[in-house]
């Protein structure tokens, strides 16, 4: 094996054993000897100290990582990059890394939400890429900031004509959908009734939606319906 890097040693003394058991066992994709064990908020603080350093930079420029929690490193690193031409071309770099959906699933970028029109264009090219992680991110664009004041229907027409085998692409259009309903029930629902979804992912979205605490018992109940 390979010697740790200054880092990944530093990144060693917040590992957490218990959790690192516990994490491994909702990631069966990743292998367990990849990931060191670091609860979220610990990777955070160290995250908030790291960032700005010229080791940060360095960081960012080393691709691709050895460790599960250098990855999520990677990603709240460039998160919190202000300057939107900047972060977009880290995001860019750093996507086909990914190989994991809780990398995938940060939140977006704060200094995507003032470059929205901009965000879409790349959403429909990662959407369309045919690789499973970087279509997850796209989808989980259009879910998290294009299901209110900005939505259009067209962009559930671009979620549904997703055709994929991959367990975690078909997982994010449920989620999307099911968010979609709890914000855009009107434009939404006529894909549960047409059943224009494919099965697995129709049912996984109504098991979501009925899970969801922001959707009425009442919706829930017509949405059971088309089980």
């Amino acid at each position: 094996m390979a010697e740790l890097t200054k880092l990944q040693k530093q990144l060693f003394e917040l590992q957490d054993l218990k959790y690192r058991d516990f994490h491994s066992k909702l990631m069966p994709e990743t292998d367990k000897e990849t990931v060191i064990g670091i609860r979220t908020p610990v990777l955070r603080k160290f995250a908030k100290e790291f960032a700005g350093t010229s080791e940060a930079e360095a960081f960012l420029r080393q691709l691709p990582h050895r460790y599960y929690e250098e990855n999520n490193l990677h990603m709240m690193l460039i998160t919190g990059i202000k300057d939107y031409e900047k972060c977009m071309e880290e995001i860019q770099r750093f996507l086909p890394c990914i190989d994991n959906w809780a990398t995938c699933d940060y939140p977006a970028p704060k200094c995507f939400a003032r470059h929205k029109d901009q965000v879409l264009e790349e959403a429909k090219r990662w959407i369309s890429s045919g690789e499973t992680y970087v279509i997850r991110y796209g989808i989980g664009m259009l879910m998290r900031l294009f299901l209110d004041e900005d939505f259009s229907s067209e962009y559930l027409e671009m979620a549904a004509a997703v055709q994929s085998q991959e367990y975690y692409v078909n997982m994010m259009i449920a989620w999307y959908f099911a968010t979609a309903l709890a914000k855009q029930w009107d434009a939404t629902v006529p894909y549960i009734e047409h059943h224009k979804l494919p099965d697995w992912v129709h049912r996984k979205t109504i098991q979501k939606a009925v899970e969801s605490y922001r959707i009425t018992p009442e919706q829930k109940e017509y949405l059971k319906g088309f089980r």
